[in-house]
């Protein structure tokens, strides 16, 4: 084979083409329709917010290259928001690193520590950039499937520890967990935690979603479980929380080790990123607890919103928990409407039928067959948005 004949994109990632994300936002552009598919806000996040990341900028705060774990006002409020939250101590100088976003936090995690071959035990559906970060590490991804059961879909603990073999290295666990909505109870993390601690694996947890939990959900943080505090990196995010997803702040907690084994691959991906966005992010931690509750009992009202408008178009809503996704079944639409069950050939007809655009939850399985009827609608839009789009929606019960 010549250089010309040879495929220029390497084996690790011929699987992995534009993301479904890509197409469906620009089928809402040229169709006109409303996009509940991509899962961004359209409006920013508090204003005083906002102008602390136009004082940094003012003041020459961050605009050349911050530090590479993170400026330490931020890695300070990471550590303080951690200990008032969830009671973890971590050190701000060996224990915290910011990353440009969770996504680079989860790739740079990864990369530093699997070894081509080693088993990573994720939970089906994932958000897709999970497939990739471990396919570009080399491993080798094993998935556990959620499964709907009384409304919800739910973890079968059997299941994982079936899927457990000698080469399993790390365990990626998502909670709140997208796109789902499912949060994890205390019952399904203690026995995680276990089985962690007596096959000696690590545990990279996705904790974006950490302060979008609804109803009786609590989310609870897998470090803080017996055993898990020296074999977990966690894994937070600004942007979900306060709606500035474009200003790219994440970070990881562990310990030094751990860390400073992440950092060791962090380096060579963005080396430091998102220099005056980190003073306000700082800012944005330590606001008060009226924000938090604030802001999820907004999410909440637009949640019923929709959920309820979904369910008198025909679908079957799985009531989330947490995060800012619904995820529904399109089959009791019917036959013709469902395009037999098809979420793919579904979304790809919603703008036309409804003006209105999903996500194909198919995309985030390995077997998706399993994830074939499942569509994913976002909520974190204006009310008068999702208002429109739910008087669009009605069209298919007509």
């Amino acid at each position: 084979m010549t250089s010309s004949e040879r495929p220029f994109l390497n084996r690790r990632l011929a699987e992995f083409g534009t993301t479904i994300f890509a197409e469906m936002s620009a089928l809402a552009v040229t169709t006109g329709s409303i996009n509940l598919g991509q899962g961004f806000p359209d409006t920013d996040g508090p204003e005083e917010i906002r102008e602390a990341a136009v004082r940094a900028l003012r003041d020459g705060r961050g605009n050349q290259y911050p530090p590479g774990p993170g400026v330490p006002e931020l890695r300070t409020a990471i550590a303080a928001h951690q200990e008032r939250r969830y009671g973890l101590s971590y050190d701000p100088d060996r224990e915290v690193l910011v990353t440009a976003g969770a996504t680079e936090a989860i790739a740079a995690t990864l990369l530093a520590l699997l070894e081509p071959g080693d088993e990573v035990i994720a939970l089906e559906p994932y958000y897709d950039s999970y497939a990739a970060c471990i396919a570009m590490a080399g491993g080798t991804r094993v998935p556990v499937t959620l499964r709907p059961h009384e409304g919800s879909f739910r973890l079968d603990l059997d299941e994982l520890r079936a899927a457990l073999t000698p080469r399993t290295r790390l365990l990626l666990i998502n909670t709140p967990h997208n796109p789902t909505g499912t949060v994890l109870t205390r019952e399904e993390l203690t026995a995680i935690a276990q089985l962690a601690v007596e096959r000696d694996l690590l545990v990279v947890t996705d904790e974006v979603y950490e302060h979008l939990v609804f109803d009786d959900a609590g989310h609870l943080p897998l470090a803080s479980f017996p055993g898990m505090r020296e074999r977990t990196v966690s894994i937070g995010s600004a942007g979900k929380t306060f709606s500035f997803t474009g200003w790219k702040v994440g970070w990881v907690t562990s310990t030094p080790d751990l860390v400073t084994a992440v950092r060791s691959a962090k380096q060579f991906l963005t080396y430091v990123a998102s220099g005056p966005f980190q003073y306000a992010v700082a800012e944005a931690l330590a606001l008060p607890d009226s924000y938090f509750e604030a802001f999820r009992e907004d999410m909440r009202v637009k949640r019923d919103l929709l959920s309820a408008g979904l369910t008198e178009a025909g679908f079957k809503v799985f009531r989330p928990s947490g995060t800012y996704f619904i995820t529904t079944d399109i089959r009791p639409l019917g036959a013709e409407l469902s395009k037999n069950g098809d979420g793919f050939a579904f979304c790809r007809a919603l703008p036309e039928l409804a003006g209105v655009v999903a996500i194909p939850n198919a995309v985030f399985y390995d077997h998706r067959e399993e994830g074939a009827p499942f569509v994913r609608f976002a909520f974190c839009k204006r009310t008068d948005v999702l208002d429109e789009a739910v008087a669009r929606l009605k069209r298919l019960a007509a």
